[in-house]
Formats: structure tokens, C-alpha cells, sequence
């Protein structure tokens, strides 16, 4: 059960002028179920991309860097589910192309126009034949309604759909933003198995959108950890048509832009977000927030040592106040010249420890009811400087390994 998320209405997810979505049953791993998805997107609108840093990155993940890099336009993407298409060497390569190449035929475009997606199981071979006898079926299905579908046809083990949707006034008009994402398990973005995909019809100068894509991630999709396993699929994907009849965004730190990437970084959170809170197993949404630190990496390096430990994530599933966990996270975080004395560490109101020991006016009362709530604020205060950062995680519980023991069975 998602931590406080519910499914998302189709009444609020506003259609984005200039993107239609289709999506079909193509079997590519099951049968009956939502698994192959197109999005068509009209010519002239500019689009940027972040992907995962792993090293051992998904075939999908390499033909999408290639075809962003020829610069013709894209016009289409192809996403499926079910099969991530990783760890399958050069033939993978191919079967990634021939998606592409596939789709590109049905709409009458370069295959360099066309992203291609996957997620799924890793190191099993792309079923490329049932994707492409699944495309007229999709496209058939295309319309600019149909964001909740495409949500639920890029979920695996998600237990809810994830989509979000946002108007502002930017360059003179009401501009709509509205993007879905998934992921449950395999989360720690390092951009960017998750997939992000967001679109606006804000007008935005094709030069600033891989500089939009990644300052977005890196307020929200990088901000964000399940597990601390970064996947080889991550990808996140932002389109612009500039349909909306708004002056063009030439800055990102002009007035317009700082409007249109302010709204469009509410829903990327919102979805980053979501994903923590349907986090495999997750019973609580944590957020983990840690300032007076020198710099900003400092700080998030001791939010993410205390988001990836076990022993504090498990600790937090059991409602058990075993603080020490947490400042055992702060102090091998990796900063050689922290000083203890000056560690502040917080439960949502609860001051837990002052220069670095036990608050004397602490009682474990105070703690466990804190530890009891389903959204928990930790507050890590390093007294060393002005810098802060935030990320946002979930607790393990039993099921987390329940799940991820039975994935491909």
C-alpha cells in the first residue's frame, strides 16, 4: 500500500496541445495487461533528456542519447514495459533500433526521431516482434487524453499509477504542465528502474532544454532513494511544443522561465516523490533534511548515508527510536573534519541530540510516537556552515524482500 498516495483522477490531468498517447496490450511479458506505449509529439517542439550514470546502461537508454545527439527533431517515443532490454550486448542495440525504426515507418519520420523506452526484468532478450505487431494497435489508440493510461502502462511492480498535472501563467499566457513517472524498487536516480516523462506547451528555445531536463532532475528525481540501487534504465524525458501561443522562454533565469521551470518542478517532485511513497514494501515517507553543512554535496551526502542504511530503514518500519542508528549514518558520510560536538539531530519536533549527544530533556516516548507516524521529518543539523539539502526516502519492511524475491517468478 502506498504511504498517503492515491490514484491519480483523469478529471485533473490536463491534456498538453501538441501530445497525443496511445497505449496497448503487446504480451511482452504477460498477457492482459497495459505494456506498450507511443507518444506522438508534433513537429517543432523541443525536447531534452537526463539518463542514468550507470556504466552498464540499457540498450534503450544508449540509442536515446544517440538520437537526442543527431538533433532532427523528435518526433515519437516507444515505451514498453515488462523487458528492460539491459544486459543484452549488441543485440539488444538492435532490437532497441528496430522499435524505432518500426514506429518511425508507421509515421513516416527518421527512426533518429524516435526515443525508445524499456523497463522491466534485465538480461532477457527485447521481444521487438510482439512490439511491433502491438504499434498499430497503440497508435490506433492515440489521443491527448490519455496521460492516466500511459502512467498505467509504464508500471511494473508500482502499486499505484503516478501523474500529475499543473497550469501557470508564464510569457503571457496559462501555460499546462503534466508528466507521469514510475518506480518502486531499483530507486536511487544518479542522472537522471525508473521512467519520468514530462511535457509542457510553454514555448522554450531548444537550446536551454537539456539545461531545463537536468536542473529538474536534480531538484526532484535525484532527491530521492528506495533502495539506493541505481538502475540501468533511468530515463527522464521533458518536451516543449510551444503551443500554447506564450512568448518563447529564452532564460531560464528570466521571469518567464523561472515561472514555467517553478511549475514544472511541483510536478517532477510530485512524482519523484510518489515513487518513494510507493516504494516496494514502503510503510513510511521519510524526508531527510540536513543543513548547516559547508556545502550543498556535504549535505546531501549525509542524507543519502542515512537514507541507504538498513539498519535505519528498518528501524523506522519497527517504530523503534534507536537513534543511534542515524547518527552512526552522520558520522561515516565521509566528511574527515565533521565535528561531533556540533551535531543537532531532530524527529520531526523532537530534538533527539544536542552537541553531539542525547538532548537531556529527551524522553524515547517522544521519539516512538514520532517513529509511529506514516511521514516523518529527520533534521540533521552539522553546524559547520549555511549550506542545505533535502531527500526524500521510505523504510524497508518485510515485503520490500518479499518482492523483490518473487519479481521474475
Amino acid at each position: 500500500m502506498a504511504v498517503n498516495l492515491v490514484a491519480p483522477d483523469n478529471a485533473h490531468l490536463y491534456p498538453v496541445a501538441g501530445v497525443r498517447i496511445g497505449v496497448t496490450e503487446a504480451g511482452v511479458r504477460k498477457a492482459n495487461r497495459k505494456d506498450l506505449t507511443v507518444v506522438l509529439i508534433d513537429e517543432g517542439a523541443a525536447v531534452g533528456g537526463v539518463f542514468t550514470r550507470n556504466r552498464f546502461c540499457a540498450a534503450p537508454v544508449q540509442v536515446c542519447r544517440e538520437h537526442l545527439a543527431a538533433g532532427q527533431g523528435i518526433r515519437a517515443m516507444v515505451i514498453n514495459t515488462g523487458n528492460a532490454n539491459a544486459g543484452t550486448g549488441d543485440e539488444g542495440l538492435v532490437r532497441a533500433r528496430s522499435t524505432c525504426i518500426a514506429l518511425a515507418r508507421h509515421l513516416n519520420i527518421s527512426p533518429q526521431q524516435v526515443l525508445p523506452f524499456s523497463t522491466g526484468v534485465i538480461m532477457e532478450p527485447l521481444p521487438a516482434d510482439r512490439i511491433e505487431a502491438g504499434l498499430p494497435a497503440a497508435l490506433a489508440d492515440a489521443a491527448d487524453s490519455h496521460w492516466l493510461r500511459a502512467a498505467e502502462g509504464i508500471m511494473t511492480t508500482d502499486t499505484i499509477a503516478k501523474a500529475f498535472s499543473v497550469r501557470a501563467e508564464v510569457g503571457g499566457k496559462t501555460v499546462t504542465v503534466t508528466g507521469i513517472s514510475k518506480g518502486a524498487g531499483m530507486i536511487r536516480p544518479n542522472m537522471a528502474t525508473m521512467l519520468g516523462f514530462m511535457a509542457t506547451d510553454a514555448a522554450v528555445a531548444p537550446a536551454l532544454m537539456q539545461q531545463l531536463a537536468t536542473e529538474l532532475a536534480e531538484g526532484s528525481f535525484n532527491r530521492v532513494t528506495v533502495d539506493g540501487d541505481t538502475s540501468t534504465n533511468d530515463s527522464f524525458v521533458v518536451i516543449a511544443t510551444g503551443q500554447s501561443g506564450a512568448r518563447p522562454v529564452t532564460a531560464l533565469d528570466s521571469a518567464d522561465g523561472q515561472a514555467l521551470k517553478a511549475a514544472m518542478l511541483d510536478v517532477a517532485r510530485k512524482l519523484a516523490q510518489a515513487i518513494v511513497r510507493d516504494g516496494e514494501g514502503a510503510t513510511k515517507f521519510i524526508e531527510i533534511r540536513v543543513s548547516g553543512g559547508k556545502t550543498g554535496e556535504e549535505c546531501r551526502k549525509v542524507a543519502y548515508a542515512i537514507a541507504h542504511s538498513p539498519l535505519v530503514k528498518t528501524a523506522f518500519f519497527a517504530s523503534d527510536p534507536n537513534l543511534g542508528r542515524i547518527l552512526a549514518a552522520v558520522g561515516y558520510a565521509g566528511i574527515d573534519d565533521l565535528d561531533q560536538t556540533k551535531i543537532d539531530l531532530y524527529l520531526d519536533d523532537v530534538h533527539v541530540a544536542v552537541n553531539g549527544g542525547r538532548n537531556p530533556a529527551y524522553r524515547e516516548e517522544d521519539g516512538q510516537r514520532v517513529m509511529k507516524q506514516s511521514e516523518i521529518v529527520v533534521h540533521v543539523g552539522l553546524g559547520r556552515g549555511d549550506a542545505t539539502d533535502t531527500v526524500w526516502t521510505c523504510d524497508f519492511s518485510h515485503e520490500y524482500v518479499t518482492i523483490n524475491a518473487d519479481y521474475r517468478s
